[in-house]
């Protein structure tokens, strides 16, 4: 079992940036997916970006070159720096880490982009 810890949300008026964290409970071993998702209201939860073991990253057409994805693998920690936020950024952004064949969620953190 792998608890998420993610915070880093708040509340930042466009063309803003924050830096969210994700932190697993316990050391990751082997072939394993950590990325960040989010949840508008009214809306399905999408990916936002994900980074595996060896630094391979996949990002949402909506935030390619706003956002970035990175992993310190001695913490188990995985960040999304969000450069450039609009107000249809606003969403409970969950952390999420695929591993073993199963797939794990943090709390979320809400984020919220004002105009």
């Amino acid at each position: 079992q792998v608890q998420l810890v993610d915070s880093g949300g708040g509340l930042v008026p466009a063309g803003g940036s924050l830096r969210l964290s994700c932190t697993a409970s316990r050391t990751i071993f082997s072939i394993n997916t950590m990325g960040w998702y989010r949840q508008a209201p009214g809306k399905q939860r999408e990916l936002v970006a994900t980074i595996t073991n060896v630094g391979s990253t996949n990002y949402a057409d909506s935030v390619k070159g706003r956002f970035t994805i990175s992993r310190d693998y001695h913490s188990d920690t995985v960040y999304l720096q969000m450069n450039s936020l609009k107000p249809e950024d606003t969403a409970v952004y969950y952390c999420n880490l695929a591993y073993r064949g199963f797939t794990y969620w943090g709390q979320g953190t809400q984020v919220t982009v004002s105009s």
